[in-house]
């Protein structure tokens, strides 16, 4: 029988802290999440004051790039002399108190971008509705017309149903609806309103002048033989229109002219914006990597009310709020070190794609990054979601960098972002009358030491939705 009895042991454990949570917070979240957190505490913590936008707030570091790093000692110290380092005063503890508490008024407000989204196809039509001549009747007709219209411009509803919709309200039958669809097919863009590709393919060749060369013949492939182009079967398709091949090239000219998604022309969407964490640069020392200013959060501890609550041994309130703030500006200055260890890491390794481009990428996972800062991989896993880097090449999320690759062959392992690469500038090079196969690019890349399957080769081309070399060579021939 067991009896109750005490014991006593001793072990380790990691506890998860409310500094450490937070830090771990900090770390992951992107740089317009983390300035609206920031807000959010200067609005309820009185310990935390916004900083004039005249101080420095950068973060400036330089790293030497590969020849340098191998050139011998007496350069190598010179280089590490030249490094520039701009002070981090925006965790700056010791600066003085606030003239005034910090409110939501002041010139420190984060910018705001304008809403550039345009109006929807629904409202864009509807607009055109309201300055035609239409009469009351008509007008709701049409107004349920343009509410069975979808994003690419097509009627997704049968006529029958639109006429159903409006009864009560409106008696009216499938012809009179047909009438009025005839207007809403005239408005803008051309080809809207179509109920097949056909349709809205003979809208827009209605619109051209009767005069102009192979428009009939187009019009009767819009009708009766798209199937036949689809399939790019050009002899059939002459034989059945029993046209010169002059003339096939001349409508089929004007058919690829038209838009099969008229609504994709009216944009609704709102535009998103990426602000880079870090700025990578060319210098004559090599690669400069440098956190983004305008990123790092303008906030430090307000001395004025800390100094009078050292006075003080009440105030249990006030004294907590001081302990958050400090564990905040830690947090945030462990945040700032970690993004530019990180970046300057990735930068060491991926010289190269920033020199060459893409085809000297080098693979790279998160282990080694954690290896070379020595940090766990969670961490680097968390300091690089979301982040983008701006580079000469362009903007790029941190995880861009870190490929899987292929081993093996004389060049050592590949990237596989450098073999999607290799992939694409063959294709780009090929003959266009005689496009390369996936078997045959994959004994292109063996022969410069890349051993990569067919098969391999397929996936990552269908990836870059390239089509396949009969596709490629269809295409060449039209």
């Amino acid at each position: 029988m067991l009896k109750p009895s005490l014991q006593l042991k001793l072990g380790q454990s990691l506890t998860m802290t409310p500094q450490l949570q937070q830090a771990i917070r900090l770390l992951q979240l992107p740089a317009l999440e983390l300035q609206a957190h920031i807000r959010e505490l200067l609005e309820s913590n009185v310990m935390l004051e916004a900083v004039e936008e005249t101080e420095p707030t950068g973060i400036f570091e330089a790293i030497q790039s590969p020849a340098e790093r191998e050139a011998p000692t007496p350069q190598r110290e010179a280089a590490q002399v030249d490094v520039e380092i701009v002070a981090n005063n925006w965790s700056s503890g010791t600066a003085g108190p606030a003239d005034a508490p910090w409110s939501p008024d002041d010139d420190e407000r984060q910018e705001e971008y304008a809403d550039h989204a345009g109006p929807s196809l629904q409202e864009h039509l509807l607009a055109q509705l309201e300055v035609a001549d239409l009469d009351a009747r008509r007008l709701a007709i049409a107004r349920a017309i343009v509410d069975a219209i979808d994003d690419n411009g097509y009627l997704i509803e049968p006529v029958d149903e639109i006429a159903a919709t409006l009864r009560p309200d409106v008696e009216c039958d499938d012809a009179e609806v047909l009438a009025v669809l005839a207007t809403v097919q005239a408005l803008d863009p051309a080809g809207v309103g179509a109920r097949s590709v056909g349709e809205c393919i003979t809208l827009q060749l209605n619109q051209l002048d009767p005069d102009t060369p192979g428009r009939a013949t187009a019009l009767e492939i819009a009708a009766r033989h798209l199937d036949t182009l689809a399939k790019n079967e050009l002899a059939l398709l002459r034989r059945e229109l029993r046209v010169t091949d002059e003339e096939l090239a001349e409508a089929l000219a004007l058919v690829r002219t038209c838009q099969p998604r008229p609504g994709s022309a009216v944009s609704g969407g709102s535009p998103e914006y990426v602000v880079p964490d870090v700025f990578v640069r060319r210098t004559e020392r090599g690669w400069s990597v440098e956190i983004n200013p305008s990123t790092l959060p303008r906030v430090r501890l307000n001395q004025g009310y800390a100094s009078l609550l050292g006075r003080n041994s009440s105030h249990a309130t006030l004294r907590a709020q001081l302990q958050e703030a400090r564990w905040l500006l830690k947090s945030l200055e462990i945040r700032n070190d970690t993004l530019l260890k990180v970046a300057r890491a990735i930068v060491e390794r991926q010289s190269e794609f920033l020199e060459l481009g893409d085809e000297h990428m080098r693979p790279m996972i998160l282990k080694d990054i954690a290896a070379a800062i020595e940090m766990h991989e969670s961490t680097i896993s968390r300091i690089t979601s979301g982040k983008y880097m701006h580079t000469p090449r362009g903007v790029f999320e941190l995880r861009y960098f870190f490929s899987s690759h292929v081993g093996g062959g004389d060049a050592g392992e590949t990237s596989s972002t450098a073999i999607r690469a290799k992939i694409r500038k063959l294709i780009r090079d090929e003959d266009p009358a005689a496009p390369l196969s996936d078997s045959r690019i994959a004994e292109l890349l063996s022969a410069e030491g890349i051993p990569v399957a067919r098969r391999t080769v397929a996936k990552y081309r269908e990836a870059m939705r390239i089509a396949p070399s009969n596709e490629r060579r269809r295409a060449a021939g039209r």
